[in-house]
């Protein structure tokens, strides 16, 4: 029988012996999610990055302080390759969280290069650099495809949510009381204008009035408590006011609140959209709703939930509001953001040319022999 001490002195030979970079790696990517939790960045921000750090190690086979341009450039070019190459703007995203990672590492209050010296004999070195990185030339970057939909789209996809009720009782399938509440939401993201997770998070009592329009009701406007947020700071909130264009709304809501949300029994559940077993609907139902719609009516495959939000803003800006109105109530902190999600018809830019030349030129304007 071996004796205590024996014991402890053969396991602490073993540990020595064990290869201390897997357990370095692991402190590197925790020490980072520290960091990263002190700043008060959400989890759902560090979780994609970290996962990032530990796709690039197992695709280069080697650790951080191994690592070098050649290696992050032949990561990029992979993902690039294949049937599903990645988009630029990702491109530019996984680059700028190898950067933080790697700045991090390389930070000498966290003495993570006199470690890896000591152990390694190797210390970290920036992957990316201006010669090998995507640069930001330009404001917007998603793919050209995604774009607002028009007012015979709008209907088509609305049209279609509608006939989705009678078509799946006609089929003998449950999901018609769901299917209900589906075409309801999509309406109302349009006609707000409000991002899916925005739209998943309202509540029954951020449907509010608008003494300036008491004939919408209780549905004058809605309180948006969970908007888009900066990095590392809570939820935006904003009000977001219905208008006038877009009074249909206020039927398909009333019609849901009425009817169909009462057959979920949601109890005191204060979300305004509910599920079949009284949770309240994910961004990512909404989004599958959307896109059986969108299947039902036909419409292009590359139009996503989005598009509505782009849609509101296009067609505000057609009806005649200001920009600064249309920035204001999806939210969006610059004028340029709000820009680059527009896409006006040629009769609205034509009809903004007559009027300025008008303007300009008095009874003069109209120069065509």
């Amino acid at each position: 029988m071996q004796a205590p001490g024996s014991a402890r002195l053969v396991l602490a030979r073993n540990v020595i012996h064990l290869d201390p970079a897997p357990a370095v790696f692991d402190a590197m990517l925790e020490g980072w999610a520290r960091q990263q939790s002190a700043r008060f960045l959400r989890e759902k921000t560090i979780s994609p990055r970290l996962r990032l750090i530990k796709r690039l190690e197992e695709f280069t086979g080697l650790y951080p302080w191994q690592w070098t341009p050649a290696d992050g450039e032949a990561f990029i070019a992979h993902l690039r390759s294949g049937s599903s190459p990645i988009q630029m703007s990702t491109a530019r995203t996984y680059e700028v969280t190898v950067s933080l990672f790697l700045e991090y590492l390389l930070d000498a209050r966290y003495e993570w290069i006199d470690t890896c010296l000591e152990r390694f004999g190797e210390v970290p070195q920036e992957v990316f650099h201006e010669g090998n990185s995507v640069l930001h030339t330009v404001e917007y970057e998603a793919d050209p495809r995604r774009r607002p939909l028009t007012y015979d789209e709008v209907q088509a996809l609305f049209d279609a949510a509608d006939a989705r009720p009678s078509r799946i009782r006609g089929q003998g399938r449950k999901g018609a009381l769901a299917a209900l509440r589906d075409a309801a939401v999509l309406k109302t993201v349009y006609a707000y204008g409000t991002r899916r997770t925005e739209s998943s998070k309202v509540d029954l009592a951020d449907l509010r009035r608008n003494r300036k329009m008491p004939q919408f009701g209780k549905y004058g406007s809605v309180m948006v408590r969970f908007g888009k947020s900066s990095k590392g700071a809570p939820p935006k909130r904003r009000t977001v006011l219905l208008i006038p264009e877009m009074d249909w709304v206020t039927d398909s809501l009333d019609h849901y609140l009425t009817e169909v949300r009462p057959q979920f029994s949601p109890g005191r559940h204060p979300a305004l959209w509910v599920t079949e077993r009284v949770g309240r609907l994910s961004p990512r139902s909404i989004n599958e709703a959307f896109v059986a719609a969108r299947q039902d009516a036909d419409l292009d495959e590359d139009l996503d939930l989005h598009c509505l939000r782009h849609s509101w803003i296009t067609h505000a800006t057609e009806f005649g509001y200001p920009a600064r109105f249309v920035q204001e109530n999806v939210g969006h902190s610059h004028a340029s953001t709000t820009a680059i999600y527009m896409g006006v018809s040629n009769e609205y830019r034509n009809a903004m040319l007559e009027a300025s030349l008008k303007n300009r030129l008095g009874d003069y304007w109209d120069v065509t022999p």
